[in-house]
């Protein structure tokens, strides 16, 4: 049809609005975030296991942000078994309580 001619049914010198076709942005495919550095300082602690787990979280700020996940899940895991080791490990001797005399 004309678009100077109004449609049928349209009041008299009114133009309908043209269509304007709804453009639908195309779905992104998942695209992980650059790696960022987070620069987060780490003090020494002194026990020379947790101190490489900890330094094993810079290999973090190298991966992409889906890659962090696994780095964090094997920073946990070394750090409980640090820790449990800890506990398991013998303290000094208890000390032994001498044989008192028998009391006359």
């Amino acid at each position: 049809m004309n678009e100077s001619v109004p449609q049928a049914g349209t009041p008299q010198g009114v133009m309908p609005e043209p269509e304007v076709p709804i453009e639908v942005e195309p779905e992104l495919e998942y695209d992980p975030a650059a790696p960022a550095p987070l620069d987060v300082d780490r003090t020494p602690t002194g026990n020379a296991e947790v101190d490489a787990q900890l330094d094993r979280l810079g290999d973090a700020d190298h991966l992409a942000t889906d890659g962090h996940v696994e780095v964090y899940e094997d920073v946990h895991r070394g750090l409980r078994d640090a820790l449990t080791a800890l506990d398991a490990r013998p303290g000094p001797p208890a000390p032994t309580r001498h044989p008192t005399t028998a009391p006359q």
